[in-house]
């Protein structure tokens, strides 16, 4: 059984090839001694700027029975600890006997249905990716030409597209849960032109453009273990009967299908609405929403490291913070080295969102400044209640930008005491930006949230958090304000058999990884009930 040695400390200085001589003094044997090694996390610790240090959590194979004598005569106490340990094996489940006479269709290709339709294509399921949108390359060049000013794409945007809303994006792949599925899951991300790296970093980091080449790498093994992907095919119908799927009415025509896994991602609001028009059951959620803010890199770099020094080795700085409050304020996807960009699906809306490529080389860092936002402060009771509330100031923010997309962006001191911004704010969003009282884009009780917390996260970086700080917004796409409901076990719709609900869309997810592990295991539910296609 191999040795998990953790709170090993190596200095920024020392080389990453210097870990098998520390682990191998850890344990008191000689490098040779260890058969085989691998990294399980790596992470920065930067409480104390005087000693920042790389902290590891390694596996070490010895030879057979060795483990168990080397642990036993560890020292106890010690800082650096050593433990048998044994990582719970990837298992998938046995196919099932029940005949499929259609191949499934998986809805969305975002995090979670690219990952469902790769297992299911390996298993020999053959499944069919419907897209609303455009494959990757065609989308990277609509966005670009949205960013220079050109004209909104309803289907092929920063939202819909090859990838999902994910793929423009910081490229996180931190999840807050761990385990063998999510493993695996980044072990598919590093296969597919990810980096090996993402396997054991405490924050992994991909960057908008490392993300498309994952996403198409994905797509083509889809399609080599037999399954197909058809683009600017959009979902507008469910053809029901006798408590089950039978079809789905498309925009290309009708499908037969008896299983659909519905990854539609969070915007898909056209979708909501045509799925409680067909009676599925949806609930109301809490959704995040508030502001981003943005600030130079250097400032942050200077807070989290001290030294310019560090900030040549280790790269622009990220942060996580929170003031508690009666509503939480907390930062959601810090894009350090990033860009502000329009989280946009709809004419006539706009809201924000942030992504960096890979560098993180902008001169500017910026975060989501997010609430919680429970359902009573809807102001409605029906379903799609929180939609409407995103829809209301996200129209409001486009006509601040006066019908052209511009972001409207306030200095956040100005903020703070209802003062009115005048001239011209620095800002990394490319279609340019305009002054506005941030206070009318997004709900009361988020401006209470952010009046009471950014002082509290100034003072916590000594005044130098919103010294050059500016709120732009609104940021209303953090998460689905609805949920469809799954059984917690068959993962399908109560009353609507062969449908199931997956990823961020269906509300049960928030982030790529999180929608990735979300898609392997519905897919591991068809899987465990049907019989593949073919053998795979």
């Amino acid at each position: 059984m191999p040795i998990r040695i953790s709170n090993l400390r190596l200095g920024l200085d020392e080389p990453e090839e210097a870990l098998a001589g520390h682990l191998a003094r850890a344990l008191g044997l000689r490098p040779d001694e260890m058969v085989r090694w691998r990294i399980l996390r790596k992470s920065l610790d930067a409480r104390d700027r005087r000693d920042l240090h790389f902290v590891y959590t390694a596996e070490v194979c010895l030879a057979a029975g060795e483990e168990a004598r080397v642990v036993s005569r560890y020292p106890a106490g010690c800082a650096v600890h050593a433990e048998l340990f044994e990582e719970p094996p990837f298992v998938m489940p046995p196919p099932g006997t029940t005949p499929l006479e259609h191949r499934p269709v998986v809805v969305g290709s975002g995090p979670a249905g690219l990952v469902a339709a790769y297992f299911l294509a390996v298993h020999g399921y053959q499944p069919l990716v419907l897209e609303r949108g455009r494959p990757v390359r065609e989308r990277i060049r609509d966005v670009r030409a949205f960013d220079a000013g050109g004209p909104l794409d309803p289907e092929s945007n920063y939202l819909f597209g090859e990838g999902g809303a994910g793929t423009f994006s910081d490229g996180k792949l931190t999840c807050r849960s761990s385990g063998p599925d999510v493993r695996r899951v980044l072990e598919l991300f590093a296969d597919c032109k990810g980096k090996p790296s993402i396997l054991y970093d405490h924050r992994p980091h991909l960057g908008s453009n490392r993300l498309p080449a994952v996403v198409k790498a994905i797509r083509q093994r889809i399609e080599a273990a037999g399954g197909e992907v058809r683009f600017q095919c959009r979902v507008e119908d469910l053809d029901l009967a006798d408590g089950g799927l039978r079809g789905l009415v498309t925009s290309s025509g009708y499908i037969r299908a008896e299983v659909a896994l519905l990854a539609i991602g969070h915007s898909a609001r056209d979708t909501y609405a045509m799925l409680v028009r067909r009676g599925l059951p949806l609930v109301p959620k809490p959704f995040q929403m508030g502001v981003r803010i943005e600030q130079p890199q250097e400032t942050v770099n200077r807070v989290v490291y001290g030294s310019e020094r560090w900030e040549r080795q280790l790269g622009a700085a990220d942060y996580a913070l929170v003031a508690r409050g009666r509503h939480d304020l907390f930062t959601f996807c810090m894009c350090a080295g990033g860009y502000v960009i329009p989280s946009v699906s709809e004419p006539g809306y706009f809201c924000t969102n942030g992504m960096s490529l890979s560098g993180r080389d902008s001169p500017f860092a910026n975060s989501g400044l997010v609430v919680t936002v429970p359902p009573e402060a809807f102001e409605g009771d029906d379903v799609l209640a929180g939609v409407r509330l995103q829809q209301r100031y996200e129209q409001r923010a486009f006509e601040v930008g006066r019908g052209e997309y511009r972001c409207p962006i306030q200095w956040a001191r100005d903020f703070l005491v209802d003062r009115p911004t005048r001239g011209q704010l620095p800002s990394s969003y490319r279609r340019g930006v305009v002054p506005a009282e941030i206070a009318g884009l997004v709900p009361p009780l988020i401006v209470e949230a952010l009046r009471h917390g950014l002082p509290i996260l100034d003072r916590r970086w000594q005044g130098r958090f919103l010294a050059d700080a500016t709120l732009v917004g609104p940021e209303a796409r953090g998460s689905s304000p609805v949920r469809i409901l799954r059984d917690a076990q068959t993962r399908e719709t109560p009353g609507c058999r062969g449908i199931y609900p997956v990823g961020e869309g269906a509300g049960y997810a928030g982030g790529i990884v999180s929608a990735a592990v979300d898609g392997l295991r519905s897919a591991k539910a068809v899987i465990a009930r049907y019989a593949p296609l073919r053998r795979p």
